[in-house]
C-alpha cells in the first residue's frame, strides 16, 4: 500500500495539523482552538473541524465538554496508522524512532521471507524482478530508487500470501522509506542489488533458510548504512559549530 499527501483544503488541514501534533508543538493535555487554526492555515471552520474528527479517529485528539478538545497522551495514538508513521519520518525522525523500525523489520521480514519461499507464485516473482530490475535501472536517481526498493520489499511480502503479515507492509514502508531517503539522499550507501538478488534467488528456488540469511545480510547492511550517514552528520555536525582557535 503506498501513501500520498492528501490533497485538497481538507487534506492539507490534516496534514498540517497532524504533523504539528507528531512534532511536538502541542504537548498531551494541551487544549487546541479551532479558531486558531482557522486562522493560521486559511480554511473554514468546516474545513478544521472535519480534519479534527480524522485526527481524533486516529487517536490524536479527543473532544470533552466543559473542557473542548485537546491533544491524547503518546500511548493513546494509533501509531501504526500509515499516516502517523509518515509524519513521525517525514522531519527529523528520533533514534529511538528509527530503533523501533529497524526492529519490526527484523522480526517480520525474515518471517515474510521464509514464508514467500514456500508460497511464492510466478506473478510474485515477476513483481519481484520488476522492481530489482527497476533498482538497476535507477542508477544516482535516489527518489527512483527509493520507489523501487519500497516495490521489492512490498512483493515479498506479498508473497507470503498471508491477509495479516501484508497488513504490515506500511511499517516495513515507513520504516525503509526513512532509511532509503536519510541513505541514498546522502548518496553514501553499499551496492543492495546483490544481496537482494540473493534474497530472490532464494525465493525462487523454495529455500526458506537461505531466504531467511538473506534478509537477515540486507537489513544488516541497510543498518550499517544508516549508522555511516549518521555519524558522518554528526561529525560534520561536530565540525560546523567548533570555533577556529584564535590566532595570536
Amino acid at each position: 500500500m503506498v501513501t500520498h499527501p492528501p490533497k485538497g483544503l481538507h487534506g492539507q488541514a490534516v496534514e498540517e495539523l497532524g504533523r504539528r501534533i507528531i512534532r511536538g508543538d502541542y504537548p498531551p493535555g494541551s487544549v487546541v482552538d479551532p479558531v486558531r487554526f482557522e486562522t493560521e492555515l486559511g480554511v473554514s471552520k468546516t474545513v478544521v473541524r472535519e480534519a479534527m474528527r480524522v485526527l481524533a479517529s486516529k487517536g490524536l485528539l479527543e473532544s470533552k465538554q466543559k473542557r473542548g478538545t485537546t491533544i491524547r497522551p503518546r500511548a493513546d495514538w494509533n501509531l501504526l496508522d500509515s499516516d502517523l508513521l509518515r509524519w513521525q519520518g517525514s522531519s527529523a525522525p528520533t533514534d529511538g524512532f528509527l530503533e523501533d523500525l529497524a526492529e519490526v523489520r527484523a522480526i517480520v521480514e525474515p518471517a515474510g521471507a521464509r514464508l514467500a519461499a514456500t508460497r511464492r507464485t510466478s506473478s510474485d516473482l515477476d513483481a519481484m524482478r520488476q522492481a530489482l530490475d527497476a533498482m538497476a535501472a535507477a542508477g544516482a536517481d535516489a527518489d527512483a530508487m527509493v520507489e523501487a526498493d519500497l516495490a521489492f520489499h512490498r512483493a515479498l511480502l506479498e508473497s507470503a500470501h498471508n491477509e495479516l503479515l501484508s497488513r504490515m507492509e506500511v511499517v516495513i514502508e515507513a520504516g525503509l522509506r526513512i532509511r532509503d531517503r536519510i541513505v541514498h539522499g546522502a548518496r553514501h550507501f553499499s551496492d543492495s542489488i546483490p544481496v537482494h538478488q540473493e534474497l530472490l534467488d532464494a525465493v525462487e528456488a523454495g529455500d526458506p533458510d537461505a531466504a531467511v540469511a538473506a534478509v537477515e545480510s540486507l537489513l544488516a547492511q541497510a543498518s550499517d548504512d544508516l549508522a555511516a550517514v549518521r555519524a558522518r552528520d554528526d561529525h560534520e555536525d561536530v565540525a560546523t559549530h567548533t570555533l577556529p582557535k584564535e590566532l595570536p
